[in-house]
This record gives C-alpha cells, sequence and structure tokens, in this order.
C-alpha cells in the first residue's frame, strides 16, 4: 500500500501498517500504528506534516495514529493486520 510505504520513509519510524477501524458515519477510517526506532517518538500531527510534505492526497492521510512496541507477527513474522484490527475494534489498542 502507498501509504504504509510512505510511513516505512519516515525517519523516526521503524514498522508501520495502516488498518481500518469502525467509524459510525463513513463506516471506517484509517489508523497508523507504527513502532518507532530506538530512541524515537512519533506523533500524528508529525504524521500529517510529513505525508504532506510527500505530495499524498489528504484523503489517504491515516486520521489515527497508535504507537507500540512491537506488532502482533505470525512465526514467520508476518504482520498480523487482522489481529490489530481487531484490537481497534474490542477498544483493546
Amino acid at each position: 500500500m502507498e501509504v504504509e510505504t510512505m510511513l516505512y520513509r519516515h525517519p523516526d519510524i521503524a514498522v508501520a501498517v495502516v488498518v481500518a477501524y469502525p467509524d459510525e458515519r463513513l463506516g471506517e477510517r484509517a489508523c497508523a500504528i507504527v513502532v518507532t526506532k530506538p530512541g524515537h517518538r512519533i506523533d500524528l500531527p508529525s504524521i500529517v506534516a510529513f505525508m504532506k510534505e510527500q505530495k499524498i492526497a489528504v484523503q489517504y492521510i491515516p486520521e489515527k495514529l497508535i504507537v507500540r512496541d512491537a506488532m502482533p507477527t505470525t512465526p514467520t513474522g508476518k504482520i498480523q493486520k487482522f489481529r490489530l484490527r481487531q484490537m481497534l475494534a474490542d477498544g483493546e489498542i
């Protein structure tokens, strides 16, 4: 996905995924879930500014950010997006 590729280019981000989360009005919205590089911090305004600098269309910019220490993965290391979506829907993250 183009948005995830863009997030990986951010100097503070080590791992990034974008998943949908439920929204009453629109059905769903985009949420960026990231793991930062050691010693780095990030917030949603800096991601929005970075993506605007990269000329990405505004409608593709995530509306929510969650910073985690690690992502749920399969035994082979693939990120389990379905688990992240379920955790968002259940309010666990």
